[in-house]
């Protein structure tokens, strides 16, 4: 997990600095690297869009915290996988209830999934993960797309 989240966090050149000022309420995300020099909100669903591609890869760089408002979601496009989305967050997430996110989160210190959320990925903490009656479910074929992407991260 350190490896990861290290490699991550060590990326340089974004091609997205602090879109939408933090606030991803409504964006489609394209392939790529993005950085947040503050706080990452999801006050509204917004949609994750690609194609199955190995080279569509999307990594997330949250200086702050990540926050997902109670009963929205993260809804994946064109062949976009959840196993190729990694948020890497110096701070903590909160995914709110009844909400639903997608990726692989690498947290430096606690997630928090309140009630009746759900993750189609996994979610990794230095600290802690606390879960509420929540769902995590491994993305398909997980181990098969890390094994392909284990030289961009691990």
């Amino acid at each position: 997990m350190e490896t990861a989240y290290t490699d991550a966090a060590g990326r340089t050149d974004p091609d997205y600095l602090d879109l939408g000022s933090g606030d991803l309420g409504g964006t489609t995300l394209g392939p790529g690297l993005y950085k947040f020099r503050s706080d990452v909100d999801i006050p509204t669903g917004c949609t994750i869009s690609g194609t199955s591609s190995s080279a569509d890869m999307w990594i997330s760089q949250v200086a702050g915290n990540l926050n997902m408002a109670a009963n929205k979601r993260i809804t994946l496009a064109g062949g976009a996988s959840a196993s190729k989305i990694f948020w890497q967050v110096a701070g903590y997430v909160e995914v709110g209830s009844g909400a639903h996110m997608e990726g692989i989160l690498l947290v430096k210190t606690k997630g928090d999934f309140l009630t009746g959320s759900s993750l189609n990925g996994r979610i990794l903490s230095q600290t802690a993960v606390n879960l509420d009656s929540s769902t995590v479910t491994q993305p398909p074929h997980f181990g098969r797309i890390l094994a392909q992407t284990a030289d961009i991260l691990v």
